[in-house]
């Protein structure tokens, strides 16, 4: 990928980096208009019509970050660490090599530091396993947790307390149902209040103030009231009798909850007057404090109280793996502080001037971040170490966290699959269903014959076709493009639609309606009638009405041709079982949405409290960070409808802005260690789900064929082939034991008697000149790639590059040409030189050599010189 990007971007003058460059270049300007540097074909920058020229001592001030295939791999390791740091400034083809890179190389590029963290983790938990075996049958360690008042005591209702009793903690009645939801309301209401009373920018809520405040007041004093009276009632229990019995009850988490909710309010009543200048700050805080009396709705989902038995179960794991995750990042904050303190980037040198700066920077790059790119070569190399393994230790606690809580809800919150009402295609026949009904049911489906077939792929095509277009069509210049595309497509789909409208009778999936007319108004409101006539409606109200508002809109309506993706569905089923995957998990999808929102809400709220009032103007003033002037922390929370989005982009990994002082990176630590991972905790039960039932239908689907689970036709076929001998050559049986000979000489023998494989010495040194060979090979692609090398050396004919690359090419191709040749006696490629010639490692084989004799064909011809292509 490396090399790639190089090609791509090694003369893209928005790759030109000048952040480092020399005090010379700025005497007259503020900053380097890049677009006036030139870059030669050797890949070196001149800014010298920028006001930046080379001198004696810079002989590049300015230069392509992609300038070789050396400075290209850091910043395709960002990539592959799923960081995108330069991704507005890339060409066409960077980035479809982005999207390559996203799409399938970050999940490859993954698999060490998993492996790495799961081995960590899989050693921890053998040793507390051998732990539990040891203790196993000694006593408890005499923990026991509080818990709440039970049903187990009814209170006298002949006395206040034991009216209170029942009233507030058994809710016998319902009224007292009827006051829980009032207080419930009270809660949400001063949520809302609190976040409607940090927008100082609207004079409507601003003229609100003074009702939102009393709001809170009275809120406060019925919180307040309901916490004493809770309080007295509860000694109706006698568990709770006692100085003892009261100290236990007040340390349940509800009552924690209400007491840290109430009684900073009050604490600021008292302070206030003492503090007249700190007022505002104790007030919002006092206000936020309030939010804390979401957690009530615990008793509902009980999610929350899960952490306990997470960080119980998992102690010993959390001990070993957080110990390690602060050495690491003590570590690692240190050197990175030694090797960027003097970057001359001044933006990377002020990140890490201190190492708690330093250990700001490096907690993000250990959460799997990178919001700093341009480090010294020590320090990248530090940084791709930091990806590549430390990443997946630091993970570890966070992993532990959130599995463990995931595990948990999931075992309390079980769900049973919903039956299903489906009716079985296959056997169905609708008795009122006629053979035209029945003909085009078929027909549309691509059943039965194939001309249904085909139309049922033509269908597949349409709307391949019409998806493109559409795309296409957004482009200026481009609003009419393929426009009888597009009707053809409108007619074939219209026909389509009444066909399936005709065939209702014969659907089974209306077979429970006994009524034509039923069966098919129950098909028009379906949801792929909808999408169906969303789809192409639009276009004959705009082609009968030129002019109305739709054929206004055009430009709206023609995004609905997109929904022709969803069309698809019925033929590979894939969004409907996102349906089905919310309804396999939705208990566990309640619970755990109900504790990523109340983290999302409480600490969106914290994050206003830190940064509203900070006006430093830290955050560059640069369109990339969505600020043009007057960029502040304080602008972007500046109240907590604005803190919200960004606190979301926080907690799920992300950190665009940094410029946090140190009350925000305090939050924001706890953001990375505990709140990532039960944010992240919904998506990944949708995610199991997801796997779990297409993992069921493909298994179901194997196992019906006989064949194991990912099988495909290659691994079948080599199954088929265990014990069966290599055909005979067609050229007699010299041709055959030259085609052993050669096949041993590749890839050794297997001794029939012990089953081993070995390799003569013949075929070692073979083996071992090719490695030599490939990896020499790369480093000459490398050392190529730099500008100063590939100048010195030049591009004259017979240079030292050339020379060994044309010998290169010939022993690969002797390679090539000797495994075709043994493919015959190979069962790895299935005894058939074409197999091997397909397979992947055939198709590289050929790829390293075919491109050099394509370019020494067009350079014959005159169409390509030497310097205009590089076989990689």
């Amino acid at each position: 990928m490396s090399s790639f990007f190089y090609l791509a971007e090694r003369l893209n003058p928005s790759m030109i980096y000048c952040g480092a460059a020399p005090a010379y270049c700025l005497e007259n300007q503020t900053s380097i208009d890049t677009s006036l540097c030139e870059i030669d074909s050797w890949g070196v920058v001149d800014c010298t019509a920028a006001g930046c020229p080379p001198t004696s001592d810079y002989h590049e001030p300015c230069w392509n970050v992609y300038r070789s295939i050396v400075s290209s791999s850091f910043w395709t390791l960002m990539e592959l660490f799923g960081e995108f740091p330069l991704v507005s400034q890339h060409s066409v083809g960077g980035q479809l090599l982005g999207t390559i890179t996203a799409v399938f190389a970050c999940a490859v590029f993954a698999l060490p530091a998993g492996i790495f963290g799961s081995g960590f983790e899989s050693e921890i938990a053998k040793r507390r396993q051998d732990k539990s075996c040891i203790m196993e049958g000694s006593e408890s360690s005499g923990f026991v947790e509080v818990q709440s008042i039970h049903h187990d005591v009814v209170g006298d209702p002949s006395t206040l307390r034991g009216s209170l009793y029942n009233f507030l903690h058994l809710q016998t009645t319902t009224l007292s149902t009827l006051f829980e939801i009032f207080m419930n309301g009270f809660i949400v209401g001063t949520t809302v209040v609190f976040m409607m009373s940090t927008v100082t920018s609207s004079n409507a809520l601003a003229r609100l103030h003074g009702s939102f405040r009393l709001f809170q007041l009275i809120a406060v004093m019925l919180f307040s009231l309901e916490y004493i009276l809770l309080m007295y009632s509860a000694t109706e229990n006698p568990k709770c009798r006692g100085r003892g019995g009261m100290v236990a009850y007040a340390q349940d988490f509800f009552r924690t909850v209400d007491l840290l909710s109430i009684l900073p309010y009050w604490i600021m009543v008292i302070l206030s007057p003492i503090l007249p200048n700190k007022h505002i700050a104790l007030l919002n805080f006092a206000e936020f404090c309030l939010i804390l009396r979401l957690f009530r709705f615990e008793k509902y989902s009980q999610a929350f109280r899960t952490f306990d038995d997470v960080i119980r179960d998992n102690l010993d794991v959390l001990t070993v793996t957080g110990f390690s995750a602060v050495l690491l990042w003590i570590l690692f904050s240190s050197i990175l502080y030694l090797t960027e303190r003097n970057n001359p980037d001044e933006e990377m040198a002020n990140h890490y001037k201190t190492v708690p700066n330093a250990m700001w920077i490096t907690l993000l790059n250990l959460s799997g971040e990178c919001p700093l790119a341009y480090y010294s070569s020590v320090g990248k190399i530090i940084v791709g170490i930091i990806g590549l393994f430390a990443t997946a230790i630091f993970g570890v606690p966070i992993g532990v966290l959130g599995a463990g809580f995931e595990e948990i809800v999931t075992s309390q919150n079980e769900d049973a699959p919903d039956g299903e009402a489906g009716v079985d295609s296959s056997s169905f026949e609708s008795p009122s269903a006629n053979s035209f009904q029945v003909a085009c049911y078929e027909f549309v489906n691509g059943m039965g014959s194939k001309s249904a077939y085909y139309f049922e792929v033509s269908i597949y095509v349409l709307i391949g076709a019409t998806v493109t277009i559409g795309v296409i069509q957004t482009i200026d210049g481009y609003g009419d493009a393929f426009s009888p595309v597009e009707l053809i497509a409108v007619i074939v789909f219209t026909v389509e639609y009444v066909m399936r409208f005709v065939g209702v009778g014969a659907d089974p999936e209306f077979a429970n309606e006994s009524h034509g007319i039923l069966k098919r108004l129950k098909f028009v409101i379906s949801f792929y009638s909808v999408v169906d006539l969303m789809a192409i409606v639009p276009y004959y109200v705009a082609a009968a009405m030129p002019g109305s508002w739709v054929d206004q809109h055009d430009e709206y309506f023609r995004m609905l041709r997109l929904l022709r993706l969803l069309k698809l569905d019925k033929y590979v089923p894939s969004i409907t079982l996102i349906d089905d995957v919310i309804r396999l998990k939705r208990r566990v999808l309640v619970v755990s949405c109900f504790a990523a929102a109340t983290l999302w809400i409480l600490f969106a709220g914290l994050m206003y409290l830190a940064e509203h009032q900070d006006h430093s103007m830290g955050i560059d003033n640069l369109p990339l960070y969505g600020c043009y002037e007057n960029c502040s922390m304080s602008v972007r929370y500046e109240n907590m409808f604005t803190s919200i989005p960004l606190t979301g982009i926080h907690l799920t990994g992300d950190f665009p802005m940094i410029e946090y002082d140190g009350f925000g990176r305090i939050i924001l630590f706890f953001v990375v260690i505990a709140a990532v991972g039960v944010v992240a905790i919904p998506s990944g039960v949708i995610a199991s789900g997801f796997s779990e039932i297409v993992n069921s239908k493909h298994r179901s689907t194997d196992n019906n064929q006989g064949n194991n689970a990912g099988d495909d036709w290659f691994d079948i076929k080599y199954r088929q082939l265990e014990g069966c001998p290599a055909p005979h050559s067609a050229f007699g049986f010299t041709v055959d034991s030259w085609q052993y000979s050669v096949k041993a000489y590749l890839d050794g023998k297997v001794d029939e008697g012990t089953g081993k494989h070995y390799r003569t010495p013949f075929s070692k040194v073979g083996r071992a000149f090719f490695f030599v060979l490939i990896v020499t090979n790369v480093l000459a692609i490398i050392l190529e790639s730099v500008p100063e090398i590939d100048r010195s050396v030049g591009n004259e004919k017979g240079n030292f590059f050339d020379v060994f690359e044309a010998w290169s090419v010939f022993f690969f191709t002797i390679d090539y040409i000797l495994r075709l040749f043994s493919a015959r006696k190979s069962r790895e490629a299935l005894y058939s030189p074409w197999v091997y010639a397909t397979t992947f490692f055939g198709i590289v084989d050929l790829l390293t050599v075919a491109p050099w004799y394509i370019q020494m064909l067009l350079s014959s011809m005159g169409r390509m010189n030497g310097d205009e292509a590089k076989v990689l």
